[in-house]
């Protein structure tokens, strides 16, 4: 029995990297009758029958998974943010991080589309400077590609963002041998075509990369209402300094993080953000009550 990573399942066969070496894999028939599903990301156990198709037999713990895309053990995560086609959304990039916080993911922001903002290039860096406080922030047209490479190095990472935001266009400048599959932005939707449809992992300067589908808008199902204060990097580094012990920040008394947002120490689009949110989920908590 051997160790290894699944880099691709399709059709329920499984790409398995050990060492540098691919084998193709199916699970064994017991996993359906328990109940467990391997992705990408996952490593495992398998049998290693030469050329022959070999038996995934195990599925080791996982640090983290993401459901959409079904991704496992991902360290890090580039989120790719255009400034125009599709428009630059702040609600939008704090859900997406939400989510990589949620699941201990170690975000990397990469402005994508600056050569052709125009003028609204501007309204977005100072938005986005707020978050270079937070996270790492990359601009697309003054990094150099060598600069890059170096994050890869020993850490899985994928690349996420809206759909139409150049995470394909991205990782082809990275690695041109992977010719992903790109499409234009609908001026009519302000949103791209789909183009990539299933996560893959590429081995790529020492570490492993996968590219994942783009989407329009995002679901929080895994998030709950009451651990939300405690995803925003920002508010955690002043909520000890709170009255009261679980403040949401929103009404209670001697909130030291609404004193730090009047001190401007805090993001007014991120707090403004996180009230929005928060209300979504107290919404959806109720609605959920009603149908039980």
């Amino acid at each position: 029995m051997v160790e290894g990573k699944i880099i691709s399942s399709i059709s329920g066969f499984y790409d398995i990297l050990k060492e540098g070496k691919v084998y193709r894999t199916r699970a064994r028939g017991n996993f359906r009758n328990k109940s467990i599903k391997p992705v990408v990301g996952d490593n495992v156990e398998f049998d290693d029958n030469g050329d022959q198709l070999g038996y995934l037999t195990k599925v080791l713990d996982r640090k983290n998974f993401l459901i959409r895309p079904p991704v496992a053990n991902i360290d890090q995560a580039i989120v790719v943010t255009s400034v125009v086609e599709p428009d630059f959304s702040a609600i939008l990039l704090d859900k997406i991080l939400l989510n990589l916080e949620k699941n201990s993911i170690n975000p990397i922001i990469y402005i994508s589309k600056e050569d052709i903002a125009g003028e609204k290039l501007e309204k977005v860096v100072n938005i986005i400077k707020d978050y270079e406080n937070i996270y790492p922030v990359i601009y697309g047209e003054t990094i150099k590609l060598e600069q890059f490479h170096k994050i890869f190095k020993n850490k899985v990472t994928i690349f996420t963002g809206q759909t139409g935001s150049g995470k394909s266009t991205l990782l082809n400048r990275i690695n041109p041998d992977l010719k992903l599959e790109t499409a234009e932005i609908s001026s009519t939707l302000n949103r791209g075509k789909h183009t990539t449809r299933q996560v893959n992992l590429f081995s790529f300067n020492e570490g492993l990369v996968a590219d994942t589908p783009g989407f329009s808008s995002i679901d929080l199902r895994d998030i709950q209402l009451e651990e939300l204060q405690y995803l925003y990097p920002d508010f955690i580094k002043y909520q000890s300094e709170c009255k009261f012990r679980g403040c949401t920040h929103i009404n209670e008394p001697n909130c030291a993080v609404k004193n730090e947002l009047e001190n401007k120490n805090i993001s007014i689009i991120r707090y403004n953000d996180y009230k929005t949110i928060r209300k979504e989920l107290e919404n959806r908590k109720k609605i959920y009550k009603r149908e039980k």
